[in-house]
């Protein structure tokens, strides 16, 4: 299947290396970084740290599930723009147990949490209702603001 935008055109994609600091809020720290200083679209391409609890929404499920107790960030990625983020992590806890799923409000930073974020100034990137699924789904438009 042929991609309808070509290789060439991430060129711009400028990548940012930000750390989350002890009782922020993981993902309302990531919307408020990208409304703020991000430009409003990129791309959380990797994410590690530590949380003292979580929010996580699993496959299939309307509500959050709890986790309690100090968990390690053992992955994290998803999309940011102004309109929100869509987060999906994985979390070890003390017995090494793993656990994935969408990150919720409520994800609160226990050390640290260090994330890599892509800017991506030449395009659009917003949630806007979808039919199909019932949600807020991501929709990518080339941005067209001059000097962008």
């Amino acid at each position: 299947m042929k991609d309808e935008h070509s290789v060439a055109e991430f060129t711009s994609m400028k990548l940012i290396p930000i750390r989350l600091q002890p009782g922020q809020d993981l993902k309302a720290a990531l919307e408020l970084w990208i409304e703020q200083e991000g430009g409003g679209s990129a791309w959380v391409v990797s994410g590690i740290g530590s949380l003292s609890g979580a929010q996580m929404r699993w496959a299939g499920r309307a509500d959050p599930t709890a986790l309690d107790g100090d968990l390690e960030i053992v992955t994290l990625q998803g999309s940011l723009c102004r309109d929100g983020a869509h987060l999906h992590a994985t979390v070890a806890d003390a017995q090494g147990s793993v656990l994935g799923g969408h990150l919720c409000e409520g994800s609160i930073v226990r050390t640290t949490a260090e994330v890599l974020i892509a800017l991506l100034p030449q395009w659009q990137l917003e949630r806007v209702p979808d039919p199909k699924t019932g949600y807020r789904e991501l929709a990518i438009q080339p941005h067209t603001q001059a000097g962008a």
